[in-house]
């Protein structure tokens, strides 16, 4: 009996070791993130670089022969992330439009690691008949999150999209926009502005606005006891690009 309780306890030892899972994409991220801490943007590039390779290279696999909708490439990228630990973090950011024959996919994600540092990347699929290739992979303005706003294609017929997100960690957010053209072969930015101070965007299909305030304008009202006014553009979406409108100052 001694001897057939030993047996038991060994063998179901060994069946809890055998079955101790590989470390999984997830976990690997989560050591990687753990090596981001108390880098600055630059020093942390090998890592940031690795998890990029590392994310991609699985996305590339899982979407190959699919046709998945917004909420899967989510899913995807957030379980890809799901094992990262504060203050390092992964937000997916994703949008898929039709265009010409084919249906684009934008995978994006955030990797931050402090309220200052943070990369993004966008990945570009092309999906047709069930099957999806990457086409193009950018990298956004850095420090900054990751969205878009959709807009009618080029007068050649290029799709467009505008990439826009806000830099946190000082006073006030700053933004930043790229305006993006993809002919089917290369995803080229446009139009760029970048870090307007309290910078704000609203984009439809015919018009882009953004408000922002002058720094050294805050700076000297607010020592004052006023409030500047925002700098507000207005850009009409044209086949050839974003043509600037009007300007006008608005309350703040």
């Amino acid at each position: 009996m001694v001897a057939f309780i030993g047996l038991g306890v060994g063998t179901a030892q060994a069946r809890k070791k055998k079955a101790a899972p590989k470390p999984g994409l997830p976990d690997h991220i989560a050591t990687l993130g753990r090596k981001l801490y108390g880098l600055d943007i630059d020093d942390a590039k090998p890592i940031t670089d690795e998890i990029q390779k590392l994310v991609v290279g699985h996305l590339n696999t899982w979407i190959a022969n699919r046709s998945p909708n917004i909420v899967e490439v989510r899913h995807e990228l957030e379980q890809a992330f799901s094992k990262l630990e504060y203050p390092a973090e992964g937000t997916p950011s994703i949008f898929i439009s039709p265009w010409k024959n084919v249906t684009l996919i934008g995978a994006g994600y955030t990797l931050g690691w402090s309220n200052i540092w943070r990369v993004n990347v966008l990945v570009i699929y092309e999906n047709l008949n069930g099957h999806t290739r990457e086409v193009a992979t950018t990298d956004f303005v850095p420090r900054t999150d990751l969205h878009y706003a959709i807009l009618p294609p080029s007068g050649t017929g290029d799709f467009r999209f505008l990439a826009y997100g806000r830099r946190l960690g000082m006073s006030h957010p700053r933004l930043s926009a790229a305006l993006y053209t993809f002919d089917g072969k290369t995803l080229q930015s446009e139009w760029k502005t970048e870090n307007l101070f309290d910078g704000k965007l609203t984009a439809n299909a015919d018009t882009v606005v953004i408000s922002y305030v002058d720094e050294s304008e805050y700076i000297r009202e607010t020592q004052l006891g006023h409030l500047p006014p925002r700098h507000q553009k207005t850009y009409k979406v044209t086949p050839q690009g974003l043509q600037l409108e009007s300007e006008r100052d608005v309350p703040y």
